[in-house]
């Protein structure tokens, strides 16, 4: 009966955390997957922004874009190393074809927050972007008075400057401005941890196994 326990108790145990680790390795290839195909899209000649992007598709796709500059803006709480607090500046820019959509022209430090910027016909290139940066417990809500916003909540901006929820990163933009590009880092939005998860579930199984067999050994110890 102690042996039943044992074997039940070790061997469930075992096949549970094994079970763990293999399903984080298929996690790994389907991340692995998943992030060549948006190295692709990243590598890719840009291409003119799509009629209707959808995220699943489009989700870092390179474009450029022609159109103009109007002025109003969103101003996002950031900080960047070696310059401090300040703000991601998220513009409404109107494309040739009269469509409005959304465009991140970079971070400006807190001190230029309400500076004067370029209004006018742009072009830029840069990465369309859906942020996933809000969270429902602790993004506090947007001072829509002093305009300070605390995550690039997309559904948001795009109703306070009515655009579509389109957004673009910009990586380039002519004229040029004081504005210090951000452009998306795949790498911060999408951690591949799996493997690091993987080791950790089979070396628990390899713990449990271990603790398996002196438990065995021990039982058999006693009945002897």
């Amino acid at each position: 009966m102690r042996y039943m326990f044992a074997l039940v108790l070790g061997f469930g145990g075992l096949a549970i955390l094994l079970w763990l680790g293999f399903w984080q390795l298929d996690r790994l290839t389907r991340k692995a997957e998943k992030l060549a195909e948006i190295d692709a899209r990243m590598q890719a000649s840009p291409l003119a922004v799509p009629d209707a992007p959808a995220q699943a598709e489009h989700n870092y796709l390179q474009v450029f874009a022609t159109g103009s500059l109007t002025g109003e803006e969103i101003h996002v709480l950031t900080s960047k190393k070696n310059a401090g607090p300040g703000f991601l500046v998220i513009s409404k820019l109107v494309l040739g074809e009269g469509r409005k959509v959304l465009v991140d022209l970079g971070f400006v430090p807190e001190t230029r927050k309400n500076e004067k910027r370029h209004q006018g016909a742009v072009e830029l290139t840069g990465s369309l972007f859906w942020p996933n940066e809000m969270d429902p417990l602790f993004t506090p809500d947007p001072d829509l008075v002093g305009n300070r916003w605390f995550a690039r909540d997309l559904p948001a901006m795009a109703a306070i400057l009515e655009t579509e929820p389109v957004l673009i990163v910009a990586s380039a933009v002519q004229p040029e401005s004081d504005n210090m590009p951000t452009p998306v880092r795949v790498a911060a939005n999408i951690p591949n941890n799996h493997l690091e998860y993987a080791v950790t579930w089979f070396s628990m199984a390899a713990c449990w196994l271990a603790m398996t067999v002196c438990l065995i050994w021990r039982i058999k110890r006693r009945m002897t």
